[in-house]
């Protein structure tokens, strides 16, 4: 019965035309549980009714003419009761409603089960039988199991206006598509849907005879695909000049890498084909990054992809040419691409929409740069039905509005007009110090994980780096980076803010972001085997880091170091010994340079909630505590933000984490250590303004965001902050939270940022 269910639900959700994959879906079931007649109801939310829509066992001729309120007959029960019902004779329930046109006298067996996602009763599935009879647990089972399968499907069809259709219904599809945030910001404009010219996916595998021929077409197209590279990342600096860019420094640094191409001749040398060997490799890169679990590392399973179909692009011999696109269009593709982004960004792109990915993808990451709204991760959704619609892309809420109405259009051509007059107030003060109305000065500082862009970081405000992730360097590596590689690589870093303080956060991979040639497979990742943990039993790696950190930093002592996913006092002892032991070694090698050697401050991410409760303990070990609030928050919470069907779940500003947030703050200007935070809550004008109020005086965020939260931290005082904080701090709910700030926002004069801020 297992495999017949599996099977019914992969049809069900492979077939594109919904008539026929509803009709098909109930003869299967029908015949599988050996009953008279299966019948699916969808739900018409607007009409308050479910209609007919898919019947083998009622006529034909009530098929999407028939419809029952939402409080009427046995089917408006299950959905009421959001539970199934089991009935024997069903024409004697109470709640029967006699039906002619559907032709069901002669049935008496009911069993029905509501059809749900998220909450949301999307239909209703029904199986009758002319016998007078209830209906098994397993034949119950069955059809609930049936149903929170499809659930998902319906869903997204529904999202788009597809489960039911009249001729009259014009205007705005049924309800907004939801993804995840990637890029905020607003757009108005048609969507135009964009496939891959070329598709390492669609390639069969074949061997030929010609070696060295192939060897010759594979180093063409290396070649081209790395000039092509180099143009693209070109056109990008007109309009971009920060670490964003280092993406395709990336795509060209694995072509130029011996490993990758000594790889594909390796498998020419078996005899297969050039398109074959780059298939078959790039194929092998792609399996680790989708094993791994955290989002930002299985994000670069995207990037393998591009690299690998841009080079088949040239293995193909393929003219670059672009489609006719609108004045101004919002890009679709099933997956966009950093390279994809830039072909497209000087042709009038105004937002970007991306069925798979999440907010760490770097198209993503490249659409923040750009100022350009992205949406990520609308799995399960038509392309052929959003080309040349006109859309909404809302990047704040990860909310696009297909076919809006004259009214919302209105409403959102004054939001979009409002935030460009908002940006010109923010670049206003840009060179000016993060200083409130009353004199509460703080520090706002980078997140950065790569090391071109810092002249422009300084450009847009930014004071120092507040967290530098090395793992990232770490990625695009066929092994770990020699102690040399990685000194060379700090220095840059370091010697970019020379007169203030850079922090470093030693290695935080394992479980959910391993690297690719250090693969680690885990039952719970999110719980398991990573950060400091992962560094510690491994000193040999550790202690290479830190030499490297140390050495780096001789002639600039500006460094600070910061340890991940601290959750014990015994960590922070067994690193402190490690961090000591490197220190002496690297101090009394360069004392015999001529260098004197600073030591370093060194602190702790606070990220692991038990951390909250050996605070004073810790302090007498460290010099400055680090509030990682995005992962404190999906800890405190126990919400993975990137799973969409929990990332509602997902929020900063859940009392509950304010509450954290706060005592952290009391207990840190108690016990005397400086407190930083970095995260995404940090980087939201009612974010820092809560912050700030809280007694975080150093804020760590993206570039881009640095202008806006000055702004913002200059247009209030910090007494009015203290007191919307202490009413912020009363509440039990999230959304009495956001109606507080946003009311509060508005009284400020600050309503611009209201989309801007949660």
């Amino acid at each position: 019965m297992l495999t017949t269910l599996r099977r019914i639900v992969i049809e069900f959700t492979q077939d594109n035309e919904l008539e026929q994959a509803l009709y098909r879906m109930v003869s299967q079931v029908k015949a599988a549980m050996g009953t008279d007649c299966c019948s699916i109801y969808l739900a018409d939310h607007r009409e308050q009714h479910f209609v007919l829509m898919a019947s083998d066992g009622l006529a034909i001729n009530s098929l999407g003419q028939t419809t029952i309120n939402f409080t009427e007959g046995l089917v408006g029960l299950v959905g009421q009761r959001e539970e199934p019902l089991n009935i024997a004779n069903a024409q004697e329930h109470p709640h029967f409603i006699h039906a002619p046109e559907v032709q069901e006298d002669d049935l008496n067996a009911f069993l029905g089960t509501p059809i749900i996602h998220q909450r949301k009763v999307l239909g209703v599935i029904s199986i009758q039988q002319k016998e007078a009879r209830n209906f098994t647990e397993n034949e119950e089972a069955f059809l609930v199991t049936l149903a929170t399968q499809i659930a998902a499907t319906l869903a997204n069809i529904d999202s788009i206006g597809g489960l039911i259709e009249s001729d009259n219904q014009k205007g705005p599809w049924s309800r907004p598509l939801k993804g995840i945030a990637g890029a905020q910001g607003l757009a108005l404009a048609p969507l135009h849907f964009v496939q891959l010219k070329a598709d390492l996916s669609s390639v069969a595998v074949m061997k030929v005879a010609d070696v060295e021929a192939e060897y010759a077409r594979l180093d063409v197209a290396l070649k081209q695909t790395s000039e092509n590279f180099e143009e693209l990342a070109e056109q990008m600096r007109h309009f971009i000049s920060d670490n964003s860019l280092d993406i395709f420094e990336m795509y060209k640094q694995m072509l130029g890498n011996a490993h990758l191409g000594r790889e594909i001749k390796e498998k020419i040398d078996l005899g297969w084909s050039a398109e074959s060997a780059l298939k078959l490799t790039i194929d092998n890169y792609v399996l680790q990054f989708e094993s791994i679990e955290e989002s930002y590392f299985r994000d670069r399973a995207s990037d393998i992809k591009d690299l690998g179909n841009r080079i088949l692009f040239h293995l193909q011999s393929r003219s670059e040419s672009l489609d006719a696109v609108p004045e101004s269009f919002i890009l679709v593709a099933d997956d966009v691409t950093a390279s994809l982004v830039a072909e497209y960004q000087h042709k009038g792109l105004a937002g970007i929409v991306s069925l798979t990915g999440s907010n760490n993808s770097h198209a993503a990451i490249l659409a923040r740069s750009l100022g350009v709204p992205a949406v990520m991760g609308l799995e399960f959704i038509p392309l052929v039905k959003l080309h040349q619609q006109l859309a909404i892309i809302d990047g704040y809420s990860g909310e696009i509005i297909i076919q809006p109405n004259d009214s919302l259009i209105a409403e959102y051509r004054h939001l979009i007009d409002e935030e460009t007059r908002l940006a010109d107030k923010v670049n206003q003060v840009i060179n000016l110090p993060a200083i409130t109305k009353d004199g509460k000065s703080i520090e706002l500082l980078l997140n950065a994980g790569l090391t071109n862009g810092f002249e422009h970081s300084k450009q847009v405000g930014a004071v120092g780096i507040g967290l530098y992730r090395t793992e990232i360097p770490f990625m695009d590596r066929s092994c770990f980076p020699s102690e040399y590689e990685q000194t060379q690589l700090y220095r840059d870093v370091l010697s970019a803010f020379p007169q203030q303080m850079v922090t470093m956060r030693t290695l935080d991979v394992g479980g959910d972001k391993s690297l690719p040639y250090f693969p680690i497979v885990e039952e719970n990742p999110f719980l398991g085997w990573r950060g400091i943990r992962i560094t510690l039993d491994h000193p040999e790696v550790f202690l290479l880091q830190i030499r490297a950190m140390l050495r780096a930093s001789a002639g600039h002592n500006n460094l600070e170091i910061m340890l991940p996913m601290i959750s014990n006092v015994t960590e922070v002892d067994e690193a402190l010994r490690l961090i000591n032991q490197a220190f002496y070694e690297v101090s009394s090698e360069l004392e015999e340079q001529g260098f004197k050697l600073v030591r370093p401050r060194i602190g702790i991410m606070i990220e692991v909630p038990s951390v909250l409760f050996i605070l004073k303990e810790l302090a007498t070990r460290v010099d400055f505590f680090s509030v990682g609030s995005n992962d404190l928050t999906q800890y405190l919470l126990a919400v993975d933000r990137n799973n969409t069907r929990v990332a509602n779940l997902y929020s900063a500003y859940h009392p509950s984490v304010l509450r954290a947030l706060n005592y952290i703050a009391e207990q840190s200007h108690h016990l005397l250590i400086p407190l930083s935070i970095c995260g995404e809550l940090a980087s939201e004008p009612a974010g820092a303004l809560l912050l700030l109020a809280m007694g975080y005086d150093k804020l760590s965020m993206n570039p881009h965001n640095i202008a806006k939260i000055k702004w913002v931290v200059r247009h209030i005082e910090h007494k009015r902050a203290k007191a919307i904080l202490s009413h912020v701090l009363k509440f039990s709910d999230e959304k009495q939270v956001h109606n507080y700030l946003n009311e509060q926002l508005e009284k400020l004069g600050l309503g611009g940022f209201i989309r801007a801020g949660m």
